[in-house]
């Protein structure tokens, strides 16, 4: 039985990802975003964090030069979209621009009529968005307090973006903000795809705006020992190295982005060929605080959502890992993905460095390591927070849609010999189904498993 079967058989609604928006430095179309997949380069520049005396550079993928006039200009055809987009956003945060601009993608691309609109349900990523703008005002206020505005009632509400959403798509379903940090985006989905599948709205827009953190978080994270940081002479595009052993931090990332889903009737029935199937998904919380990754956790939720999608771990041939590039969470996450993908599919094991290079110098050269393909997008793209695990499922379909897995850049010695991570990007490969984990902290772990869509689905 196919994977889209299964679900099908199941739910009895085949839910699929009818369309889908983004925005980043590198890419502000779903077209250009399957580019950069494909080159395989990381999108990252070194930036000096504010208030640091200059001393500390960081790997980072920043919107300073976005402009919500321009990109209207650049990317809204229609006039009047046009416009109310720049009467409701133009003073808001750069959050809810960002959420407006990638819904209204989102929306356009779905070629949803006014009527339509009107019963779609939003649910939107993420929380604590605008933390670059709290700074500056309390900063301001601390000066001056005259100096703040009214407006300032929406702008530190993460709620500002639900409604901005709602005002520039003419959506006006349900709203649901959910938070869920590092794994708001793929909650997200989740819940939109449990509303649509149980018939309490007949499609969702997800939508995850930038995540803009302050100096004050980013200096946090660097000395957690979280985020990477570029030494003087140092390349920016090599500093953020998930699951390799010199691995050391994330690179922080402004990034957006809004999916429409649907039954597949809907979708057909508008002429339109989805961007894959939303097979199953899996989540749940480890029972404590911190920042601490819980193995056992993260192998739960794999193997509740593929439990969810009526799948086998042999039934996945690729995986977009959560893998941030910090030390601690990616030894984690590989521990738990060898636990459900690797030989046995048994017991979490400790591979160390030792092991590895015995294991290399007496296995024959033809032997391959078997399971599903490993990549991690945060390499290229940065890690965008609270909307990493939405842009990341939509990297996950281009790549089951387009039968090629991107690049692991500078992945020269991966932290575990047993996993099949991908280095350069591979083309040509069938990829029916995979999967995609988001992880956060204070035990948060969120995955979904994705179907690819065929030429025979074709409206």
């Amino acid at each position: 039985m196919k994977p889209s079967q299964a679900v099908q058989q199941r739910r009895g609604t085949d839910i699929v990802v009818t369309s889908a928006g983004v925005l980043h430095p590198a890419a502000t179309t779903v077209a250009e975003l399957d580019r950069v997949l494909r080159r395989g380069e990381p999108a990252l520049r070194a930036t000096s964090v504010p208030g640091s005396g200059g001393e500390l550079a960081i790997p980072a993928a920043h919107l300073d030069a976005f402009d919500l006039r321009s990109w209207a200009q650049d990317h809204c055809d229609d006039p009047p979209s046009r416009r109310r987009l720049r009467r409701v956003a133009s003073r808001a945060t750069l959050p809810v621009q960002t959420a407006c601009c990638v819904a209204l993608s989102a929306c356009t691309a779905g070629r949803l009529s006014s009527a339509e609109a009107r019963d779609t349900s939003v649910v939107i990523a993420g929380n604590n968005l605008a933390l670059t703008h709290q700074s500056r005002t309390a900063t301001a206020y601390a000066a001056d307090p005259s100096v703040i505005r009214a407006g300032h009632l929406l702008d530190c509400f993460d709620t500002d973006a639900l409604g901005a959403v709602g005002e520039v798509t003419g959506c006006g379903g349900e709203g649901w903000p959910i938070g869920g940090s590092s794994a708001a985006g793929a909650l997200a989905l989740i819940h939109a795809t449990r509303m649509v599948a149980t018939g309490q709205s007949p499609r969702c827009l997800v939508v995850a705006p930038v995540n803009d953190l302050s100096p004050v978080e980013i200096s946090a994270f660097a000395k957690a020992g979280a985020m990477a940081r570029i030494a003087a002479d140092g390349d920016a595009t090599a500093a953020c190295r998930p699951f390799d052993e010199s691995h050391d931090g994330f690179a922080a990332a402004h990034i957006a982005a809004a999916v429409l889903i649907e039954p597949a009737s809907q979708a057909y029935r508008r002429g339109i060929r989805p961007l894959g199937r939303i097979l199953g998904s899996g989540t749940g919380t480890d029972g404590r605080r911190g920042t601490q990754p819980d193995t056992d956790g993260q192998i739960r939720a794999m193997r509740t959502a593929l439990s969810d999608a009526g799948l086998a771990p042999s039934d996945i041939d690729y995986v977009n890992a959560h893998g941030t590039g910090s030390a601690i969470g990616d030894d984690s996450e590989a521990a738990a993905l060898s636990a459900v993908f690797g030989a046995g599919e048994g017991a979490v094991t400790e591979a160390t460095a030792a092991e590895r290079a015995v294991t290399e110098a007496t296995a024959p050269e033809e032997a391959a390591v078997e399971g599903p393909w490993i990549n991690s997008t945060k390499a290229l793209l940065g890690h965008g927070l609270g909307a990493a695990g939405l842009v990341e499922a939509v990297a996950t379909l281009l790549q089951l849609t387009g039968g090629y897995c991107h690049a692991n850049p500078r992945l020269a010695k991966p932290v575990r010999a047993d996993l099949r991570f991908v280095t350069d990007t591979i083309t040509g490969v069938p990829l029916p189904a995979g999967l995609s984990n988001s992880f956060a902290f204070s035990g948060i772990n969120a995955c979904l498993v994705l179907g690819r869509t065929t030429e025979e689905d074709s409206p």
